[in-house]
């Protein structure tokens, strides 16, 4: 066989090659466009349609697994069940881990870790609870040292404060004997993580309503109905507001 003619099926056999690459990645950019129409309208079911189809042309985009585990976190909130709310909230860990893996120092993969612990924490057992609360806090703390203006990093934080400061003398003593000894939290510190979040992003009911909830826990009922009544007359655009805000009114009917 002649070197050129060799040359020629060797060019011809890489041209392929890359083309056949170009068009995988643009069919799982395709679908990810797609999958975002649904991301975007806060449909779940349908962005999954396209992007877990899109993984498997780019199981590294770490943006898809990011945006991949938000969608399984919000299909918890759809659940009725507690054995499909875990298996869901696992399948989201799972994506988070796996592009926290790929990419540790972006903050949305931090993020998504950190998001996707904190919304398995009340489907657990206490010694579960223990151990994940400190990957929540460790993740949150990446995300604010990597990105300082990530108000959902500081509303992380402030729940995780929150629910440590909420757990009383006798539970706490309870627990360090069996599980070891829990983190200090006060709630002065996750009122400052909420309002650090309000700073940066006043757009976000949840931030208000989570501050009113330690004012409340703080005994403030005055500060804790202000920021409740602010937060509930804000406009729905998250798909977790719908609960939080009904949280918010099962709080302000126990203040006094």
């Amino acid at each position: 066989m002649q070197p050129a003619f060799l040359l020629n099926i060797l060019s011809a056999a890489l041209a392929l090659a890359l083309a056949s690459a170009r068009a995988g990645a643009e069919s799982a950019e395709g679908l990810i466009q797609k999958g975002d129409v649904f991301y975007d309208t806060l449909q779940p079911a349908e962005a999954l349609k396209y992007y877990l189809p899109a993984e498997k042309l780019d199981s590294n985009n770490v943006r898809l697994l990011v945006c991949i585990a938000r969608q399984y976190r919000h299909l918890m909130s759809d659940a009725t069940k507690a054995s499909e709310k875990r298996q869901l909230g696992a399948t989201a860990v799972d994506y988070a881990q796996r592009a926290v893996a790929l990419a540790p120092n972006d903050p949305e993969t931090q993020l998504a870790v950190a998001i996707s612990y904190g919304k398995m924490l009340p489907l657990e057992e206490t010694k579960q609870q223990i151990a994940n609360s400190r990957r929540i806090k460790i993740a949150a703390e990446k995300v604010i040292a990597l990105d300082p203006n990530n108000d959902l990093a500081w509303q992380v934080l402030g729940r995780w404060y929150l629910a440590l400061a909420d757990v009383g003398t006798v539970k706490r003593a309870l627990a360090q004997f069996v599980y070891g000894k829990l983190p200090p939290a006060k709630y002065e510190d996750a009122v400052r993580c909420f309002e650090k979040a309000i700073a940066l992003n006043p757009n976000r009911l949840m931030h208000f309503i989570e501050l009113g909830r330690t004012y409340a826990q703080m005994g403030r009922d005055a500060d804790a109905r202000k920021f409740i009544t602010q937060g509930l007359a804000m406009p729905e655009t998250e798909k977790d507001d719908p609960e939080t805000k009904n949280l918010g009114r099962q709080i302000l009917k126990k203040l006094r």
